[in-house]
């Protein structure tokens, strides 16, 4: 996605192009999240887990549901991470997000980014301005074109988990994911 600002077009990452894991991996988890969420906060770590025990066999992608009729603040959390990833910083800020889901005011996500690593100057203003906010309702027009309703919502390879969002439910649904993808024949080269 671009914007323009005074004639100088920004190029601006969007989330669902930042993945943690490998390309190779056979298995991709896709969460649809809000950072003031609780229940998020508990599947946050459930997925740090599942990373952790499935190595090069997964990969996550964090996508913004921000349930902005309970939580006023998550939409410019989700703003915050979306401009901390233009600075390489998406996933140290997606983890102090969620560390301090509590304190989310425009000042709070200052020092959160600086915390994160981010030395843009513009980072405040940016945000202030609402500058990554269409590109976290983006996100949001695609979990509602998916079905999505709450949070968190996953995904495992392009379908919708309709089961615990705990790791033994989780890395269940991995687990059958990667018997099928290992079931499947190897595609023929021309």
């Amino acid at each position: 996605m671009a914007i323009n600002n005074r004639s100088k077009v920004i190029d601006i990452i969007p989330p669902k192009d930042i993945w943690q894991g490998p390309a190779t991996a056979p298995v991709e988890l896709v969460e649809f999240g809000d950072y003031e969420s609780e229940d998020c906060a508990k599947a946050h770590e459930v997925v740090k887990k599942l990373l952790a025990t499935y190595g090069d066999q997964l990969r996550f992608n964090f996508r913004h549901y921000p349930m902005t009729q309970v939580h006023q603040r998550a939409h410019k959390a989700a703003e915050a991470a979306v401009g901390a990833c233009q600075a390489g910083k998406f996933w140290e800020m997606h983890e102090i997000l969620f560390k301090n889901r509590k304190h989310l005011g425009p000042v709070s996500l200052k020092e959160h980014s600086r915390d994160a690593g981010i030395s843009d100057k513009h980072f405040l203003t940016r945000l202030l301005d609402s500058f990554y906010g269409w590109t976290v309702r983006a996100d949001v027009m695609d979990a509602v074109a998916l079905g999505v309703r709450d949070v968190p919502t996953f995904f495992i390879n392009g379908q919708m988990y309709s089961g615990k969002n705990s790791f033994d439910g989780l890395s269940k649904a991995i687990d059958e994911s990667l018997k099928t993808v290992k079931k499947k024949p190897a595609k023929q080269r021309a």
